[in-house]
């Protein structure tokens, strides 16, 4: 048979869905036995690069080589078009994506033996805030590269609607739904109507009542409670003396540091020099000294994956020890869910925004709303689950398969789509 597929190519994990021998939908196995695969790389200085929880793995063991994570969040940035250094040679990020994109490809080619020409790819509503052109340019981005890696026909779909298209498959009534689908890089939202007699409908133009989305998701949550929690005994808003002034430390540093897809951009000589001449200046000699061993010793991600994982911790525990020893030694803080929840309220009103939008957009009250759908990881954090819950209180929530229900809905968007072949 004629094999098509979906990629759920995400800021935090990916997934591939394919059609099966009995003409239905199946995830792929892109690591092992699992069917997500974190969207991380490593490259080693030779040899192959290596993908998603071996990557990680080969840099927690402190392996030699480069590691990249959350690489979406730069299609239609600049970045894009600069590339990085890898172990001391030019890469640019199409190549990156290539190569990562060309992995999950690989893995199900050959797990069904098949070479696979049709696809459908996730995207956010918004790859990039308030930029049409940044956005177009995005997608022609991913397209590219889902050509370069082999696929023939290259189609997509917003993410929130794939997700819907595979919770479609569930239901045994029509129902007004909301999906919200919060990421590591967005968050997205969509008024659909679903319904068993649709799962099959090519075209859903008049079931799907509004889309709305930000790019605020996961990492920003990271990123914000890394500056009011961990930044601050690095240095953050500490001061340092010249021409006589006290003045305030530069915050880019900090912030960069606390950004997964801009950490590597800080391992500079520029950046070494400079924070090595206000060292000698500093007021607060201990705290800068240890961002200066981050940079040194190039954690930053180590750094931030202790971040994410009290973030987690978080989520079952109204407190969370994160220990920083690979700085210096027994160095620990404590953080609570309200100083988290703190940290990110900014965070939760965007999101919240373009929630509300999506529903007025669709020219409907919340009341009418009688199924909400919960993906991406980010749903799980306790404050955006509660105030979903409390915002659709007539709505049954569904959150199953919070991390592949976006691939399996691109999966079965590729089956309709492509059903005669190509």
């Amino acid at each position: 048979m004629t094999h098509s597929c979906g990629i759920d190519f995400g800021t935090s994990n990916s997934a591939l869905a394919i059609t099966d021998t009995s003409g239905g939908i199946t995830l792929a196995q892109t690591e092992d036995d699992e069917v997500t695969l974190p969207s991380a790389l490593f490259y080693p200085p030779s040899g192959a690069p290596r993908f998603g929880r071996a990557a990680m793995q080969a840099f927690t063991n402190g392996e030699d080589g480069r590691f990249m994570r959350s690489l979406k969040r730069i299609l239609g940035t600049p970045l894009m078009q600069q590339g990085t250094q890898v172990n001391g040679k030019h890469k640019t990020f199409h190549t990156i994506l290539k190569d990562f994109i060309s992995h999950i490809k690989d893995r199900a080619e050959s797990e069904y033996q098949t070479v696979l020409k049709n696809v459908v790819m996730g995207r956010p509503v918004h790859f990039v805030d308030s930029d049409s052109a940044a956005n177009t340019r995005a997608q022609n981005e991913l397209e590219n590269i889902a050509k370069a890696v082999g696929f023939k026909n290259v189609a997509f779909q917003y993410e929130p609607i794939a997700a819907a298209f595979a919770h479609e498959r569930k239901i045994e009534s029509e129902k007004l739904a909301l999906i919200a689908d919060i990421g590591g890089g967005t968050s997205d939202f969509t008024v659909i109507r679903l319904s068993p007699a649709n799962k099959d409908k090519i075209d859903r133009k008049n079931d799907i009542l509004s889309n709305t989305g930000v790019r605020t998701g996961g990492n920003d949550l990271d990123k914000n409670l890394s500056l009011s929690a961990f930044m601050p005994i690095l240095g953050y808003k500490t001061t340092y003396t010249a021409n006589n002034q006290e003045l305030p430390m530069p915050a880019g540093p900090f912030h960069d540091m606390s950004e997964w897809s801009k950490v590597n951009f800080l391992y500079t000589a520029k950046t070494r020099k400079t924070l090595h001449d206000i060292y000698r200046q500093c007021t607060d000699k201990r705290k800068l000294n240890r961002f200066i061993k981050v940079l040194h010793d190039e954690t930053g991600h180590e750094m931030l994956s202790v971040v994410e994982n009290t973030k987690i911790n978080l989520t079952d525990n109204e407190s969370a020890r994160a220990s920083l020893s690979f700085i210096e030694d027994s160095l620990a803080i404590d953080v609570t869910r309200t100083a988290f929840n703190g940290a990110i309220g900014d965070n939760i009103d965007t999101i919240f925004s373009a929630m509300d939008n999506c529903v007025q957009q669709a020219g409907i009250k919340n009341n009418a709303i009688n199924l909400v759908v919960l993906t991406g990881g980010t749903t799980e954090v306790p404050l955006i689950k509660a105030a979903i819950t409390k915002s659709f209180p007539h709505a049954a929530l569904s959150d199953e398969n919070r991390l592949s229900s976006v691939a399996l809905g691109l999966g079965y968007n590729s089956q309709r789509l492509y059903q005669n072949g190509a």
